[in-house]
Formats: C-alpha cells, structure tokens, sequence
C-alpha cells in the first residue's frame, strides 16, 4: 500500500495540517469489515502524505460490491479508469481539513 502511495503521489513532505481521508474498497470478493479496512491504510501514508495519522479529523470509509448497480457522479480521470478494468481495488482522497467544517 505504502509503495503505491508513493507512485501516485510522489515524494515530497508531508502535510503538516489536518486532513480529511476518505477511502473507498471496490470490491469483488467478500470483502473484510469496513473497520478493518481503515488501519492499514492510514497506516502507510505517516510519514509519506501526512507526519501522523493523528492529523486525520475526519475519516469515510466505504465498501462497494463491483458486481452490483454502482451510481457513481462526477467520477475523477482515475476513478473512471480503475472502474474499467477488471479487479478489486482502493480509490483514496485526502484533503486539507483547515475548514473545520461540519457535515450533515
């Protein structure tokens, strides 16, 4: 997870702010508990996007069955793609989290 982090983001410093994490298990097998899901990955991005996971104020995680009726707006280039091939797959966002604003 860690090495793919790296690709996709390059390596520069880490935030040093707050940050909001939303993570997204796209799934074809059973997948694991979604709360089992979020450690690992926030895991190996301290030190590489963020200094600590402590920084993370908000976190979403989610689990979608590939096989079912997926209603994806707006996807991004990448989600797009990734949604064409075939396979399981992470689709993460990080974002700052300056705002300290409050969601419904």
């Amino acid at each position: 997870m860690r090495n793919a982090a790296k690709k996709r983001w390059g390596i520069g410093t880490p935030f040093s702010g707050g940050v909001i994490v939303s993570i997204t298990y796209f799934y074809i097998d059973p997948p694991p508990d979604v709360d089992n899901i979020t450690k690992p990955i926030l895991d190996a991005m301290k030190g590489l996007i963020y200094i600590d996971d402590r920084q993370v104020s908000d976190l979403v995680c989610r689990k979608r069955d590939l096989n079912s009726n997926l209603q994806i707006q707006n996807p991004s280039a990448l989600l797009s793609t990734r949604l064409g091939d075939s396979g399981q797959f992470l689709y993460i966002n990080i974002r700052d989290a300056s705002s300290q604003e409050v969601l419904p």
